[in-house]
């Protein structure tokens, strides 16, 4: 069994912050737990813009707080994001990611990160890793 409290991760090497100060992300589950997914409390901060594109990756989106929009580049749907708003990207949907208030999100990834990815050019994340400390 695996017991983890957020107020652990904060501060820690798994509490990981974006180059740009638009999000933050604490890493509770990561890809070295290896039970098959990585679990994340993500904070993205109010005024921001973020562009994603998770082309190895299948994510789950549950906000929890605040409020925004995601916008897939392809087509240019907007869908509105508030609390209680769940959105799956399983077609690796290039996105751009919006808060008009902090929101704060719980992500899921499949295949699970190691909590050491930084987004390319593209905004994606490297596909996964074995298993690893």
């Amino acid at each position: 069994m695996i017991v983890r409290r957020l107020e652990e991760i904060i501060g820690s090497e798994r509490e990981v912050k974006a180059d740009s100060g638009n999000w933050e992300s604490r890493r509770l589950i990561l890809n070295n737990d290896a039970v098959g997914f990585s679990l994340h409390d993500t904070i993205i901060h109010a005024g921001t813009e973020t562009l994603l594109w998770y082309k190895h990756h299948i994510e789950a989106v549950y906000c929890i707080e605040g409020e925004g929009e995601v916008e897939t580049t392809d087509d240019g749907k907007v869908h509105k994001i508030t609390p209680g708003t769940v959105y799956l990207l399983n077609g690796s949907e290039r996105h751009l990611l919006r808060a008009s208030k902090t929101m704060r999100m719980v992500c899921v990834f499949n295949p699970p990160v190691t909590g050491r990815e930084t987004h390319d050019a593209d905004g994606a994340y490297l596909p996964g890793a074995d298993f690893q400390d």
